[in-house]
């Protein structure tokens, strides 16, 4: 019977999880570098968490400089069959106000200065990125999100910048006119690595401001965000812990969209041209099907 391992990733405000069992800090090296930070493994009952602060303990780390895929494979490494992402955002939307939860389902990528595949010259790949979210996983989180008391938006466009910086009106507007409802600095190229390492990945965006697209609104600072972003942070800690306990005795069922086998026809570089030191760092995230 396939288990759980579920693999939450913490954004900004979220540098740590609560009640996890038998917890354990773990160090992982991985080909791609040092992840974020130590990872901490545990379980809730029968299901198993690893939990990865993205920024590191302490926010050390731009959205930039995350590591994105040393976290990724570090995650894979650890057995994470699945990936839950908690990230600030701001919003594009009216029906968006701060305090609520997005469970979105579809990106666009607007981030320049990171690096965003495993894979390259010696070993091309192209996945699919048509439906970036797991529905299942998304699902049984956004139901979890709710039983908690969260507000929570089935759906949604999350607009990843590249940041640090916050948007100027010009471009906060450019970004309602292409239908974007949040926006955010760090779920990409995070979505793309999880699926090139066929994990199943689903956001949990939770709503911090109104962007600076709004009339009437300040323009975003710090100070106002981290007023939301802890009590934010406390319906998410309790809204992971509620889907672990939702997952107490079933059985982990495969994404719809196939996620777990879609390298299957991703590979593109002939066996006989493949660069077997490209190879070696990918023995994690496309072990499966490179046969390490």
């Amino acid at each position: 019977m396939s288990k759980w391992v579920i693999g939450v990733i913490g954004g900004s405000g979220l540098y740590e999880i609560d009640g996890l069992e038998n917890a354990e800090q773990v160090r992982v090296d991985t080909p791609w570098g040092a992840p974020s930070d130590a990872l901490v493994k545990g379980r809730v009952g029968d299901v198993e968490m690893v939990f990865l602060p993205r920024h590191g303990k302490g926010h050390r780390l731009s959205p930039t400089t995350v590591p994105y895929r040393a976290n990724i494979d570090a995650l894979k490494r650890l057995g994470c069959t699945d990936i839950l992402s908690i990230s600030a955002c701001g919003s594009l939307q009216e029906q968006y106000a701060p305090g609520e939860f997005v469970m979105v389902d579809q990106f666009i990528d607007r981030t320049f200065a990171r690096e965003k595949t495993y894979f390259g010259p010696g070993m091309v790949a192209h996945v699919s990125m048509a439906d970036p979210i797991c529905s299942r996983l998304s699902g049984l989180a956004g139901d979890a999100a709710k039983s908690v008391g969260a507000r929570v938006h089935r759906g949604g466009t999350y607009l990843t910048m590249e940041g640090p910086q916050f948007s100027s009106r010009a471009e906060s507007h450019l970004y309602r006119q292409w239908g974007c409802d949040v926006i955010g600095m760090t779920n990409m190229p995070e979505a793309k690595l999880a699926r090139e390492a066929e994990l199943p990945y689903a956001t949990i965006a939770m709503v911090t401001d109104y962007d600076c697209w709004r009339e009437g609104e300040a323009a975003v600072e710090v100070t106002n965000v981290l007023e939301v972003m802890a009590a934010n942070t406390s319906k998410a800690k309790a809204a992971v812990s509620a889907l672990a306990q939702s997952l107490q005795g079933k059985p982990r069922t495969s994404s719809p969209q196939g996620i777990e086998t879609c390298l299957d026809y991703a590979l593109i570089t002939a066996p006989e041209a493949r660069d077997p030191a490209i190879l070696a760092k990918l023995d994690a995230v496309a072990g499966r099907i490179l046969g390490r």
